[in-house]
């Protein structure tokens, strides 16, 4: 009987300790001071002299520590343990406990684990989702035997240690994408003779991707003009988008043929960006604007609306994606821009939706695409595609009238 109330007794403080570790103050907080707090309390829980989280960097070479209570120069000295190396290592490879009784004679990556004085080290992996997110560990300055309670209450820790970084992590990095996305985006559109310009543009309700459009003068008197996609969504498409962004602008210093520019901006993402895909369309408006010159690189094809005429797709031929064909051929074509015409450069976020084809979104865009003035075909475009039905996906849309005077 005295043994029961004993174990009853351990399981409600177990059950106590787990609950100040999921505390709902600990939602408010970001990664570091999130994992601070929760290794405080472990250290002080388990009565231990250090408590260690090392996160696997993006690459999964690396264990990089992210945070530490009373061992905090792993943290100043930026301690990085190789995957399948030390004690670390060891637990992250294998994804499971490990207890060491023996510090100094063990066999560890990390010399401040020695330097510190450390004799017994438990750790454990932090895992979510069946993904390794790093490791956790604890060490005495004792020769100690951890308990198979002590074990779990680690475990149990680590577990949550690792969904909550997953959580703040994934939501630092949205926060991150769209910030990033939004600055590249042209906070106003440049005064072009003869041009009315209307934009539009609305992250994804599910996840940031790597859409974007972009206009800018050129020092001949021309003005270029850029709608873009990059494949995947996230920070790092963000990121993507704006050295392809960075870089087009550059080599449209360089040359006033669209494809050409293309080309170029292909053979750079390619040497320096090798895992990168874009969807990228490249126009170029003359200074007089009675024409304008594109290029696509797999981008869908603009609206052309004429005075009097259907509206329909732009007469051109997408070339291969950014990324995907060093030695595609590239091609411009002309396309005439009246007084009075209107081009709409967009995104497939626009169009395309999960449970329909993308050509019927095409055609409800031409339907809903007129030679008006671009902010009134601006709002009758978002009204007829988007409506109350928000898409998942980027939305970018760019619209030009050739003035009627």
């Amino acid at each position: 009987m005295k043994d029961s109330s004993a174990s009853l007794a351990g399981v409600t403080r177990k059950l106590a300790n787990i609950r100040a570790i999921v505390d709902d103050s600990f939602a408010h907080m970001d990664v570091d001071e999130f994992l601070d707090a929760l290794l405080a309390r472990v250290r002080q829980v388990m009565e231990v002299d250090t408590a260690v989280v090392l996160l696997l960097d993006r690459q999964a070479r690396y264990l990089v520590a992210t945070a530490a209570d009373g061992l905090e120069e792993e943290i100043s000295q930026a301690v990085r343990v190789p995957l399948g190396e030390g004690f670390a290592g060891r637990v992250a490879q294998e994804r499971r406990p490990v207890f060491i009784t023996d510090v100094s004679a063990a066999d560890v990556y990390n010399p401040l684990l020695v330097q510190r004085g450390l004799r017994t080290l438990l750790g454990v992996p932090l895992i979510c989702g069946g993904a390794l997110v790093g490791v956790m560990h604890v060490g005495a300055l004792t020769e100690r035997r951890f308990t198979p309670d002590e074990v779990e209450f680690l475990k149990l820790a680590a577990a949550r240690a690792a969904m909550a970084v997953q959580s703040l992590l994934s939501r630092a990095e949205r926060a991150g994408a769209r910030e990033l996305q939004r600055s590249l985006v042209p906070p106003a559109l440049p005064d072009i003779p003869g041009v009315e310009m209307s934009a539009r543009y609305r992250p994804g309700k599910e996840d940031v991707g790597g859409d974007w459009y972009d206009v800018f003068p050129l020092p001949s008197g021309e003005t270029g003009i850029v709608m873009g996609d990059v494949v995947g969504h996230g920070l790092s498409a963000a990121v993507v988008m704006g050295r392809i962004r960075s870089a087009l602008r550059a080599y449209a210093m360089e040359s006033s043929d669209p494809a050409e520019v293309l080309r170029r901006l292909d053979r750079k993402i390619q040497h320096f960006e090798p895992d990168a895909t874009a969807t990228v369309l490249y126009a170029v408006c003359d200074a007089v604007p009675d024409r304008v010159r594109i290029s696509s690189a797999g981008h869908l094809p603009p609206i052309l609306a004429l005075p009097g005429q259907p509206v329909c797709t732009a007469d051109m031929k997408p070339d291969v994606l950014i990324g995907f064909d060093a030695d595609a051929d590239r091609r411009t074509t002309t396309v005439e821009f009246p007084p009075g015409a209107l081009l709409c450069f967009y995104t497939d976020g626009l169009v395309e939706r999960r449970d329909d084809d993308l050509d019927d979104g095409i055609t409800r865009l031409c339907d809903a695409v007129y030679p008006g003035p671009p902010e009134a075909v601006g709002a009758a475009v978002m009204n007829a595609l988007i409506g109350k039905h928000p898409s998942g996906d980027d939305i970018a849309m760019l619209l030009m009238r050739r003035s009627l005077s």
